[in-house]
């Protein structure tokens, strides 16, 4: 078997090459000549799998994508010409609600806020969302659901109409997928008319597609409201964002909210484990395949305060990080594309255990792992 794969999905050799072919190529860069006499191709979201890239697809019957997204993929194609598709929900999830929480933390300190009675408004509870949920919750927040395709499909699910999350909530993020059609479609679901009701120091945060929140009308909005905070880690026109808007908003990182070392595994073995399943071979075992943390425990000896949480979530994972990398590359020849192709080893919180020098209490232990630590009882 000949399989192509995106050169940005880890262990991608370590899990297929015992049983096909693997051929690494730019996700970006993948052409329908590629896929002639191909079993099986893996892809990311930068990659449109559509007729155009299957025209000459003589052997395919089966295609992953390593991602919770599926916007760049025609299934009903694929569903045509019987081909298996599979998907990673869920694999970048906890990663996601990582990077949200480093940005409260650090904007919590820059505007001198206290998280604990803040009301976060979380659009969209699926994967992402119902996992970023309790973590808020666990921080003391009120937090305020808006989910209406959930809401009309449970019953019992209580969701707040947009218009009353965008008024209400010091904190907004986003955690949709992108649709254009439909009741429900969340292209430029926030435009001009959305900013402005939002609180004038609210904290904006969208790591979920750039398309979600009209570019162009959050540009213009910063440029006359610059005390609203905004975090980008998703734009329009990827791999080419607006270098104006890149300025103007206070954290920019490159699509990498989800990329730590357990979803990037996660998500190339859930992707083998339904190609190995067809092909009746053995599951994979994602322990194998991550190495040891190299900060595998952290001890504290004070019961955690907001400074405390804040320095144990930055110790794991710093956004300012990946912020200052963007910005130094901005305007160079394929840097965002570059810079995710390079992405530093990064772990999850939960790869990092949190001991106690002293006894604290049990609330504090349950702050700790609500948030998402591993924590010694």
């Amino acid at each position: 078997m000949r399989i192509i794969a995106d050169e940005n999905m880890p262990y991608v050799n370590e899990l297929f090459s015992a049983h096909a072919e693997v051929i690494q190529v730019s996700g970006r860069d993948i052409t329908p000549e590629m896929l002639v006499d191909v079993d099986a191709l893996l892809v990311r979201s930068v990659t449109k799998v559509n007729e155009s890239l299957l025209a000459k697809a003589n052997r395919l019957s089966f295609v992953g994508s390593a991602t919770i997204g599926t916007d760049h993929v025609d299934q009903s194609l694929l569903k045509e010409r019987g081909i298996t598709f599979t998907n990673a929900p869920g694999c970048n999830a906890n990663a996601v609600c990582d990077y949200v929480l480093s940005c409260l933390v650090l904007f919590a300190e820059r505007n001198q806020l206290q998280i604990s009675g803040l009301t976060a408004g979380i659009v969209g509870i699926g994967n992402i969302g119902r996992r970023l949920l309790p973590r808020l919750q666990a921080l003391g927040m009120t937090v305020l659901c808006c989910d209406p395709l959930r809401a009309e499909q449970e019953p019992e699910f209580q969701s707040e109409s947009l218009h009353t999350l965008l008024t209400q909530s010091d904190v907004i993020t986003f955690h949709v997928p992108y649709t254009r059609q439909g009741k429900f479609a969340t292209e430029h679901m926030i435009g001009t008319a959305e900013l402005q009701l939002m609180k004038p120091r609210a904290i904006l945060i969208n790591a979920c597609r750039g398309e979600v929140i009209d570019n162009l009308a959050l540009k213009a909005f910063l440029m006359s409201k610059p005390e609203l905070t905004v975090v980008l880690d998703v734009w329009e026109n990827e791999p080419n964002p607006d270098e104006e808007l890149l300025a103007l908003v206070d954290i920019a990182t490159p699509h990498i909210a989800g990329y730590s070392q357990e979803g990037k595994a996660l998500g190339t073995s859930m992707v083998y484990d339904c190609w190995a399943e067809k092909n009746q071979l053995a599951l994979s075992d994602i322990n194998q395949l991550l190495p040891l943390p190299d900060l595998s425990a952290m001890s504290i000896a004070a019961e955690p305060s907001q400074e405390l949480l804040k320095q144990l979530i930055q110790a794991v994972y710093d956004v300012r990080n990946d912020d200052a990398r963007m910005r130094a590359n901005a305007g160079n020849a394929g840097y965002f594309d570059h810079m995710r192709k390079n992405y530093p080893l990064r772990r999850e919180l939960m790869s990092t255990q949190v001991n106690f020098a002293h006894p604290i209490s049990s609330n504090a232990k349950d702050l700790l792992s609500g948030i998402g630590f591993q924590v010694t009882q």
